[in-house]
């Protein structure tokens, strides 16, 4: 890999790892080998002592708080106390608390530590129908989840609209920094980014369709074994729209021609659990459409990412022409 996530730089957030797995118990022989690197570095720590195995991921700088890492893992105890959905457990260390770091860079990353859960990503070249229609469940059971939870006192996520995501305070960058973006498709996008705009604050933020969700349900943050779906990876979770888990778990698919079909197994499946008003269902290709615009804005902020260069400039292209059916549609 080059530039910032040459294989140096992973080394060294591996061996931050390895220093810490002492914290939740594990031996000095535990091996710690890489999983998966985003912005986030996930590790699996093997430790042929105990047996035991768990998932090490290491957060990156100047994006969460302590105090909204802490939240996230707290929403993931009571979803899984409730039975609410299959996702790994957050593993406490040995002297109490979640949350461990290691010094880097003249800063410090902070990691926390999960169970393991076997399984495999769905392959975006399968029949992803039936997944879909057992994701509409599970999201449904997330909204009727968030609605009635109590909150304690001191949780804190960030919250997702339009403008911390396209507007003046984005968390994800600015999609006027799109790779390759022409003058053209900036004109195309900005009447996009206002349209957006209009229908978001139109539709509202009422406790019916506004509130805690995972917020990036896309296929890598799903695991498949058998008749089982777990889902993984809540590091995004925050207040947004019910709506855009649908939008979310098509990333990167969304020119895709089955995505129609998608969205209807979504909301059928959804619709076994909890009522999905008719006006909602009307929003899914906007908030489609605010995440793809959403997805643009981080990866010209996140250049360097494997992500990013692997998508380049194409993805640019395709949301200006994803933008323009959607405008045309509109009219």
């Amino acid at each position: 890999m080059a530039g910032l996530y040459s294989d140096a730089f992973i080394e060294t957030l591996r061996q931050g790892a390895q220093s810490l797995v002492g914290a939740w118990g594990l031996s000095p022989r535990t091996e710690v080998a890489l999983l998966t690197i985003s912005e986030n570095a996930t590790f699996l720590a093997t430790d042929p002592e105990r047996g035991a195995r768990m998932v090490l991921r290491v957060h990156r700088p100047g994006y969460h708080t302590r105090a909204e890492i802490e939240s996230e893992l707290v929403w993931i105890a009571d979803l899984r106390a409730k039975g609410v959905v299959e996702t790994p457990e957050p593993l406490p260390m040995v002297g109490g608390g979640h949350i461990a770091s290691f010094d880097h860079d003249g800063g410090h990353r902070e990691v926390v530590a999960f169970s393991f859960m076997s399984g495999a990503e769905p392959s975006p070249d399968a029949d992803l129908t039936e997944g879909f229609h057992a994701l509409g469940a599970i999201s449904a059971r997330l909204h009727d989840h968030t609605r009635t939870w109590a909150q304690p006192p001191g949780f804190i996520r960030k919250t997702w609209t339009w403008d911390t995501m396209l507007g003046p305070t984005p968390h994800w960058g600015d999609w006027r920094a799109a790779l390759g973006l022409t003058p053209d498709g900036a004109a195309v996008l900005e009447r996009v980014s206002n349209d957006l705009r209009a229908r978001l604050a139109a539709y509202g933020t009422g406790p019916d369709r506004f509130g805690l969700v995972h917020a990036d349900l896309r296929l890598a943050n799903l695991l498949v074994e058998g008749d089982r779906l777990g889902v993984i990876d809540f590091d995004d979770c925050g207040f947004g729209w019910f709506g855009y888990d649908f939008a979310a778990a098509i990333s990167f698919l969304e020119h895709e021609p089955y995505i129609p079909a998608l969205q209807q197994a979504w909301v059928d499946g959804y619709r076994t659990v909890a009522a999905l008003p008719e006006e909602e269902e009307a929003m899914l290709p906007t908030f489609v459409m605010l995440r793809r615009l959403l997805l643009t804005a981080w990866i010209a902020s996140h250049s360097e990412t494997p992500t990013a260069q692997e998508l380049g400039t194409g993805y640019t292209d395709g949301t200006v022409m994803l933008a323009e059916r959607f405008l045309e549609t509109a009219r």
